[in-house]
């Protein structure tokens, strides 16, 4: 079998430390999935054809130099919930959280998202790494916060932190309403300054800013946000909220992945 490597950006931060730590941020080119799943759909709870999921995932190992049996992917549940990972998991053992950390080399760390911010994280410097998916929830309920609490507990120092913020909703393209921003207040008052207003009691939210924020109230010293926008940009991503707008009963999911050399 060819072993085709799908395309991915990477955060200009992380990538200078390419020595020590892979990553990228994938999207929807390089796989062989059809119709709304077409083609790098990397989502084993969506409603794809597994055998093409599995390959999907399989060809991002490939990519960034990983066999698929050493990835360790989460049962995302728009938590606050980091969880220090020793291995790789089976499907039915993926635990329930939206962050993983390891300082294992060779153990590549994925999570998905379809809208919701991608965050990788490292710690060249002591060989500590995380995946992070940051949607609106995990997001204002601290899962940011416990990834790089998780890191420290196995060596890392927030102050040799670099982080990549991945493809997401920018705010021109997330207009949310009054329940989100009063969430979003109520915990994190500082946030004021991320709403745009829209048309009647709706706001634009800036995800982008609001995690680079959370990464440098946790202390991460780098922070690199990519300018991609999922929603207006349907060659290159998925997007669940484009799907929902143009009525399609599903849509597929990005992965990002990371991983630290031996």
């Amino acid at each position: 079998m060819t072993n085709p490597r799908p395309p991915f950006e990477e955060a200009p931060a992380l990538k200078r430390f390419s020595m020590h730590v892979r990553h990228g941020f994938f999207g929807r080119r390089g796989g062989v999935s059809t119709g709304v799943y077409k083609s790098l759909n990397c989502g084993p709870g969506s409603g794809d054809e597994p055998e093409k999921v599995f390959e999907n995932r399989r060809r991002v190992c490939h990519a960034l130099g990983a066999e698929h049996d050493k990835l360790a992917s989460p049962r995302q549940i728009h938590s606050a919930t980091a969880v220090i990972a020793e291995t790789a998991y089976a499907p039915n053992e993926r635990p329930e959280c939206d962050a993983l950390v390891t300082k294992r080399p060779g153990l590549l760390l994925g999570v998905l998202a379809a809208d919701c911010a991608p965050i990788v994280i490292c710690d060249p410097h002591n060989g500590v790494i995380s995946a992070i998916h940051a949607g609106w929830k995990g997001a204002v309920g601290g899962v940011i916060g416990a990834a790089v609490e998780a890191m420290e507990q196995i060596g890392g120092d927030p102050s040799k932190m670099v982080a990549g913020i991945g493809p997401c909703l920018t705010q021109s393209s997330f207009e949310v309403g009054p329940d989100l921003v009063d969430a979003v207040l109520n915990a994190t008052p500082w946030a004021e300054t991320l709403f745009e207003p829209g048309s009647g009691d709706r706001q634009f939210f800036d995800l982008k800013r609001y995690c680079s924020g959370r990464l440098a109230r946790a202390g991460v010293a780098c922070i690199d946000a990519l300018a991609d926008d999922t929603l207006t940009q349907q060659d290159a991503y998925f997007s669940h909220r484009h799907s929902v707008k143009s009525g399609e009963r599903d849509c597929g999911r990005n992965m990002t992945a990371i991983m630290l050399l031996g």
